[in-house]
């Protein structure tokens, strides 16, 4: 039931406090004394109603801060709130689960293992008032999820979150890349910045498991971001269906099982903390924009992800979900071209794409000559798109270029 009570509560704390909250369940025992204690009998039959259960969560927040509050209404209602840091659900007489709340993972781990629910006391939240030089700040203590984390633009965007104060899921295939990244960051940022998280994202029980583990792990989730691809160049005259099917089911399908598993997520949040924005955002690509010479299934691929997140953002907004796509120019410098044996270079090298191209040298050299500032895209562009698009709360449905003025749109 992780999946979810823990999103529901999540957001009563998130609706309290105007600031993103971890949830982390504990040991189902005497519920403490302080505790927010929610009833669900009403609505935990054969079908779990979720709307109904967000109602019943906030019914019980309003008894509970007026019962905490020491001078009745007059202080239940004035500026500085009580929020609940531990809440227990019940059925009827029966204690059915335990969650502990607080503003990071560490915290919440600490509240749970103390058994310490003293509510918090906070005034009404202030959005900061960001600046472009410290645009990097609208991620702090938010909880991210990246996957194709492991390697790659996916790294380059999990190093950038953490180190700009956000809890990130890497989400991956290759979960002992994932391991090791997260044993490194969380080394260098001494805490918990970085939780490796195995899934296939073409595999929709993989990817259903992965949100499990997400409610069970932080209760939550702020930002997604689909970053998970794959290329095999081939011309259409040649590339076997195989082939083709296997590029589309990662970096097209693969988006909307993402999209859609988060969202239901994002939904229960919003359930209980009707104005906090969220984003999914896809990590595309120019290809997504203008196509790609002998690389069709990569190309049309992105291009219907450009199409599929201009179609969630139609819908989702009613959530207050954002669903953008960031469209980047070549990472010259990762695996996906640098790699000796499958990188795009040694890629495009066999299949002659770059006529006249004797080396790898040669086919890099090609393409940055394509690009007017004459060097490939890195991982802060890309972070400074990311920035902007979730600070941005007004816009929704765009697919953003990070090419160099490769791609100017019209």
């Amino acid at each position: 039931m992780d999946i979810f009570l823990a999103p529901l509560i999540r957001g009563i704390g998130i609706n309290v406090s105007g600031e993103s909250r971890v949830v982390v369940p504990g040991e189902v025992r005497a519920a403490p004394s302080q505790a927010l204690q929610v009833d669900l009998s009403a609505v935990w039959g054969e079908h779990f109603d979720e709307a109904g259960a967000a109602k019943l969560f906030q019914e019980s927040y309003t008894a509970w801060e007026f019962d905490m509050a020491p001078a009745g209404v007059e202080a239940a209602t004035a500026h500085r709130k009580k929020q609940p840091t531990c809440v227990a659900v019940k059925r009827g007489e029966t204690l059915e689960a335990v969650y502990w709340i607080d503003e990071d993972i560490d915290k919440a781990e600490k509240r749970r293992l103390s058994q310490d629910a003293t509510p918090q006391e906070r005034g009404a939240s202030q959005a900061p008032a960001l600046s472009a030089l410290r645009r990097h700040q609208v991620v702090k203590n938010k909880i991210a999820l990246v996957t194709g984390g492991a390697q790659g633009f996916g790294a380059e965007i999990v190093r950038g979150l953490a180190s700009s104060g956000a809890a990130v899921f890497i989400a991956d295939r290759n979960e002992e890349g994932a391991r090791r990244l997260a044993e490194e960051i969380n080394r260098e940022e001494k805490r918990t910045a970085a939780i490796p998280a195995a899934v296939d994202v073409s595999d929709e029980d993989s990817v259903v498991s992965l949100f499990k583990t997400l409610a069970r792990r932080t209760g939550g989730l702020d930002i997604c971001i689909s970053s998970a691809g794959i290329v095999q160049a081939g011309s259409v005259l040649d590339q076997d269906l195989a082939s083709f099917n296997q590029v589309t089911a990662v970096n097209y399908t693969g988006f909307f099982i993402m999209a859609k598993q988060c969202a239901r997520l994002l939904r229960r949040q919003h359930w209980t903390a009707p104005e906090w924005k969220t984003d999914i955002i896809q990590i595309n690509s120019k290809s997504g924009l203008e196509g790609s010479n002998k690389n069709g299934a990569y190309a049309g691929g992105k291009f219907g992800s450009i199409g599929l997140a201009a179609s969630f953002a139609l819908e989702l907004i009613s959530y207050n979900i954002k669903v953008n796509a960031v469209c980047p120019g070549n990472f010259f410098d990762g695996p996906l071209w640098s790699d000796p044996e499958k990188g795009l270079f040694a890629q495009y090298l066999k299949t002659g794409k770059v006529p006249g191209a004797r080396t790898p040298g040669d086919v890099r050299a090609f393409y940055e000559a394509k690009i007017p500032m004459r060097r490939g895209c890195t991982g802060l562009d890309v972070m400074r798109t990311l920035y902007y698009i979730i600070e941005q709360e007004y816009e929704t449905g765009q697919a953003v270029p990070v090419t160099g003025g490769q791609i100017m749109l019209h």
